[in-house]
């Protein structure tokens, strides 16, 4: 009886401490959360309807991503809570963008695009609009299991000059103040998003090295799967929590 008291107590502790968890809208201003709630004043909204047009677009002669999926609100709805995936062929998980890239690539015979090209942040954000609202649900695969436990260790080792760890700043100091802007919990719901500081849409990865920038480490390359493990946990960090992308961030 004494066991079955104690492990209630340690469901009821997790569950407050998962209620405990905020997004980084959360942490906003009231305009900059209004802008967001917007579409019409969200700004990222403009590269949802370029992905829209890429969508339906028929590059020389190939399918269109709609002759295959139909309309993304529909057939991609739920997709962009569960990424990143295995990916079976090249044995390593890989995030939303890149599946995207992957499809690009060979389904349609298209050129490659760099990341962070806008054609490519639109097409994310155009299929992680319809995930909006949606909980945050990693997929359980068991294969991204060592891959998960990796970006974990990533997220609490010391790296850079500065020897800090991610959770330094997003557990230990969320809330806080760092250079007149409030330190959020480090929540991935809103990716692509689009960022004031940036003036511009941009990736998750391109987050994450900028934090890795900012602590004076070097930051990992794009696509990397050391960078694309730390989705991982995040994402397994943040289940639960609602998406809303495509966001707006300070």
């Amino acid at each position: 009886m004494m066991q079955r008291f104690v492990g209630l107590l340690l469901v009821i502790a997790g569950t407050a401490v998962a209620d405990e968890r905020r997004s980084g809208f959360d942490f906003m201003s009231p305009p900059l959360q209004a802008m967001q709630r917007d579409d019409t004043q969200n700004p990222a909204m403009l590269a949802v309807q370029d992905g829209a047009a890429l969508w339906a677009q028929r590059p020389d002669g190939a399918k269109s991503c709609a002759d295959c999926h139909g309309d993304a609100a529909r057939s991609m709805r739920g997709v962009a809570a569960r990424y990143p995936r295995f990916d079976a062929a090249g044995g390593r998980p890989v995030d939303l963008s890149m599946r995207i890239e992957q499809c690009r690539v060979q389904q349609q015979n298209a050129s490659p695009l760099p990341n962070e090209h806008p054609d490519r942040l639109a097409l994310e954000a155009h299929v992680a609009l319809a995930s909006r609202g949606l909980p945050i649900a990693p997929d359980p695969d068991p294969r991204l299991a060592p891959f998960r436990g990796r970006g974990e260790a990533l997220f609490n080792r010391r790296i850079g000059q500065l020897d800090l760890a991610c959770s330094h700043c997003h557990d230990q100091r969320a809330g806080a103040r760092l250079g007149g802007s409030t330190i959020p919990q480090g929540h991935a719901t809103g990716y692509p998003v689009y960022r004031l500081e940036w003036q511009g849409l941009g990736s998750l990865q391109r987050r994450l090295r900028n934090c890795m920038s900012g602590v004076r480490a070097e930051p990992m390359p794009f696509d990397s799967t050391g960078i694309v493990e730390l989705e991982l946990f995040l994402a397994r960090r943040a289940t639960g929590m609602t998406v809303d992308a495509p966001a707006v961030r300070p």
